[in-house]
C-alpha cells in the first residue's frame, strides 16, 4: 500500500476536473460488472448520460448480462477516456467503482433521467419505455484517475459529485429553453475555439455545460460551480458577447 500511495500525486482541482471531465463527456463507457454464474469480472458497453447530481446513468435491459449482474451484485466500475494519436496509455482515462442503484418507473427522478439521457441519446426513444428496460445511477465511490504517464490520482466519490441547491424543475426548464438557442450554442463554440460546426446545447448542470454537434461532444467545465439556472444563462450571455 505503501508503494502504491508513492505512485500518486496529490489530488488536486485540476485533478478533479479532469476526472469530471472525463467521466461527463463520455456518450459511452465500459461497464464491468461481476457475472452472477460465473464470477468473474463481465465488461461490456453502455450508453451514459450524466444526471444533475454528476451521476452516471446508465439504461439497460433486464435481457442483458450486465443487468442481471447489477441485480446480483450492486458494486460495478466504469472506464471512460477516449484515446487519441499515438500511445493509447499516454492519453488519461479514469476508472469510476460505483454503487449501482436502480430507479423506479414511477418516480420524479426516473422522468428527470428519462429526459436527460434522451437529450444525449436521441435514438433511445425507440425503446427506453419498454417494459424489460431501466435506468440505474451508478454512484461514484471512489476513482482512480490516470492523467498520462507518471500522472496518477486517487479520488473519493465526492470529488465527482455536487449537490443541488435549486429546484430540479428549474433545471429542466433551463435545458428545454437551451434547446432553442442554436445561435448562441454556434456563439459559444465559437468562443472556446471548436469551429463552425451545427452546434447545440446539450446537457446542463451547475458544473458545466455540453456542446452537440452530430455524434460529437465537447463538456465545459464552468470555472466555479453555478448553483442557479440563471447563473448559467448569464454565464453564455458573458462569454458570447465578449
Amino acid at each position: 500500500m505503501a508503494e502504491q500511495a508513492q505512485l500518486l500525486r496529490p489530488t488536486d482541482d485540476e485533478a478533479r476536473e479532469l476526472a469530471r471531465t472525463l467521466l461527463r463527456s463520455a456518450r459511452y463507457m465500459s461497464l464491468g460488472v461481476l457475472d452472477p454464474v460465473t464470477g468473474f469480472p463481465s465488461v461490456s458497453r453502455a450508453l451514459t448520460a450524466i444526471d444533475l447530481d454528476g451521476v452516471p446513468v446508465v439504461l439497460v435491459s433486464a435481457l442483458s448480462g450486465h443487468t442481471k449482474g447489477l441485480k446480483d451484485d450492486s458494486r460495478c466500475s466504469l472506464l471512460a477516456g477516449e484515446p487519441g494519436k499515438g500511445d493509447p496509455l499516454a492519453h488519461a482515462r479514469i476508472t469510476v467503482f460505483c454503487e449501482a442503484l436502480p430507479v423506479a418507473r414511477d418516480s420524479a427522478i426516473h422522468q428527470r433521467i428519462r429526459a436527460r439521457f434522451l437529450r444525449r441519446h436521441a435514438k433511445a426513444q425507440l425503446y427506453v419505455d419498454f417494459p424489460d428496460f431501466r435506468f440505474y445511477r451508478l454512484v461514484p465511490v471512489q476513482a482512480s484517475l490516470n492523467g498520462g504517464f507518471g500522472r496518477a490520482y486517487a479520488l473519493g466519490g465526492e470529488d465527482l459529485l455536487f449537490p443541488l441547491t435549486a429546484d430540479e424543475s428549474s433545471w429542466l426548464k433551463l435545458q428545454n429553453e437551451l434547446a432553442e438557442k442554436p445561435l448562441e450554442a454556434a456563439n459559444f463554440a465559437h468562443r472556446l475555439g471548436l469551429g463552425d460546426k451545427n452546434w447545440r446545447f446539450g446537457l446542463v448542470d451547475p458544473a458545466g455545460i455540453d456542446l452537440v454537434s452530430s455524434d460529437l461532444l465537447v463538456r465545459h467545465e464552468f470555472k466555479h460551480r453555478l448553483d442557479l439556472p440563471e447563473d448559467v444563462i448569464h454565464y453564455i450571455c458573458k462569454q458570447t458577447k465578449m
